[in-house]
């Protein structure tokens, strides 16, 4: 396994690769790569012949009150797992590497930014945006693999690139679950042994509110209310947003059909949890 930390070396294997006829995926990390991680990897490695992860911790998507100073970070770790998991190239760049200077072109993300967590953090996506754009650049992937729990992040990089016309496959790969349900995250260390044992009620109330739908509640006030007093009953968590919306275009809807995502994001004292399920209901 290559690492590569350097733009020209990563854009010169990159042509070297491809004018030997290999594909490439994509897989983009900020690191502390966990079981979510991994998965991306794996399905990665079985529809590419090249397999590049990077892992970034970009600033650029870090609001002035966000924790870009304590996300946890673990480099050899990280080369470990990736390892284990047949990558064969980490590009792993540092901010002065990426960012070189304050950035002169900026990009702005109109649509889909203004719900669920894009809502609370002002620029974060437009931060995902400048630094998946310049990763595709770089790496010219064939294909770029993202979590679904990170719902409303995969529907601004379809956007992104039906807008500049990326030939990139945006492969949205389900999300990976504890045991007991509650979503794989790199956050999910900050939790306290009590606030660990209450984080599966979040996806139970997506599932029990799923249930709800299929036996014909057409409302989306009526599931937001019934998830929102199951958090609220049941854990010690702050609810920042429980919100249901068509998807990936995230507009409002006044009944549930079509396609729709029901999202939440909860908020512990070390810990903001996110979660969603995306259902079609006829």
């Amino acid at each position: 396994m290559k690492v590569i930390s350097k733009i020209q070396e990563m854009q010169d294997y990159v042509l070297t690769m491809k004018k030997q006829g290999n594909s490439i995926g994509l897989v983009p990390t900020m690191g502390y790569l966990h079981e979510g991680h991994l998965t991306l990897a794996k399905k990665a490695r079985q529809e590419n012949d090249l397999v590049v992860m990077s892992i970034f911790v970009n600033p650029l998507q870090f609001g002035p009150k966000e924790d870009l100073s304590t996300y946890p970070r673990d480099l050899d770790r990280d080369l470990k797992l990736a390892e284990n998991e047949k990558i064969d190239v980490i590009f792993h760049p540092s901010v002065e590497e990426m960012y070189p200077n304050p950035p002169a072109v900026l990009m702005h993300v109109g649509d889909r930014t203004d719900v669920l967590c894009g809502k609370s953090r002002p620029g974060h996506f437009d931060g995902v945006a400048l630094v998946v754009s310049k990763l595709f650049n770089i790496i010219q992937p064939e294909r770029a693999y993202f979590g679904r729990k990170d719902a409303q992040q995969v529907a601004v990089i379809d956007l992104i690139v039906a807008t500049y016309n990326f030939p990139i496959e945006v492969v949205a790969v389900d999300t990976v679950r504890e045991e007991d349900g509650l979503a794989k995250s790199s956050r999910n260390v900050f939790l306290s042994d009590e606030e660990r044992q209450q984080a599966p009620v979040l996806f139970r109330s997506l599932a029990n509110a799923q249930s709800l739908i299929e036996e014909g509640e057409n409302n989306p006030d009526s599931i937001i209310k019934f998830i929102s007093e199951e958090i609220t009953e049941k854990t010690n968590g702050k609810i920042d947003y429980v919100e249901i919306y068509s998807y990936p275009e995230l507009k409002e809807i006044v009944e549930l059909k079509g396609t729709i995502i029901i999202a939440l994001a909860v908020k512990f004292p070390k810990a903001r949890l996110i979660d969603n399920i995306v259902i079609t209901n006829v």
